[in-house]
């Protein structure tokens, strides 16, 4: 099928679990469970509910279509039935709790690393958890503490044409010439990568995450301009990230900021 601007849309088939339990079990050992759903919610919900109910690290939940998607700030995200991969896992992290905030990071760097892998596209990555394709969002990252366990979230636009993303600012695979759609093959890829990376995270914390992230970000070097949840803006040089994952912002005017929580807008090119 084709659209409008003659961008081929491949046939979107369902997700089968079978299959990407069987590929994601080639990969690595660290996942117990893994469930497709056609219709829900919200996967981190859903996770989180099954969290507060003593369900094991390791739980993998994916959705064909959220009606109740959140991303960071609350903010709504929608998809198309099966035209993106929705998904949350489920982690019981050993590590001291005030590390938890850098999962982010070790998300975007495991699934930065599989989309170059498997579909041969180039990500970039924004602090503090979107995935960027030639500076247009592909994917967002939510992590959510929920008692003793972190719920993770992941929205991957897969095959949304033109016509069908949220914002002029999004892109997909399908748009930036991804070599396969197959989001089975995406998912088991994604999921092995952080199952690795999470394992160092545990066993030897962030730094490594951190710094793997760092050398892909898209926003350092970059003047950016940070809105904070009181209202309070702040303009500068995205300079670094320090271990806690904070986004460290030089004014020019005034001493180094790190900044924990706020919404990021790149002002332009990296320096």
């Amino acid at each position: 099928m084709e659209d409008a601007k003659g961008v081929d849309t491949p046939t979107r088939k369902p997700l089968d679990r079978h299959l990407l339990w069987s590929l994601l079990s080639e990969k690595s050992d660290f996942w117990t469970e893994v469930d497709v759903v056609g219709v829900t919610g919200s996967t981190n919900a859903d996770l989180a509910e099954s969290a507060r109910h003593g369900a094991e690290e390791g739980r993998v939940l994916l959705a064909e279509k959220q009606l109740s998607g959140r991303g960071r700030l609350d903010r709504r995200w929608e998809s198309p039935e099966r035209a993106s991969l929705m998904m949350s896992f489920l982690l019981r992290p050993t590590a001291p709790r005030e590390r938890w905030g850098t999962l982010g990071f070790a998300t975007a760097v495991a699934l930065e690393e599989a989309l170059l892998a498997v579909c041969g596209v180039r990500a970039k990555l924004k602090w503090p958890n979107d995935v960027l394709i030639a500076g247009k969002k592909v994917c967002g990252i939510l992590a959510q503490a929920e008692g003793s366990a972190v719920v993770v979230g992941v929205g991957l636009n897969v095959s949304l044409t033109e016509e069908e993303l949220p914002v002029p600012e999004a892109t997909s695979l399908l748009l930036a010439g991804a070599t396969t759609l197959d989001r089975e093959e995406i998912a088991a890829a994604f999921l092995g990568h952080f199952a690795a990376v999470y394992r160092t995270w545990e066993d030897q914390g962030p730094a490594s995450a951190i710094e793997r992230w760092e050398r892909n970000s898209d926003t350092l070097g970059r003047q950016v301009a940070v809105s904070f949840p009181n209202g309070r803006n702040l303009t500068g040089r995205a300079v670094g990230i320090d271990a806690d994952g904070r986004l460290r912002v030089d004014p020019g005017d005034g001493p180094v900021e790190a900044v924990a929580a706020g919404d990021v807008v790149h002002l332009r090119p990296r320096a």
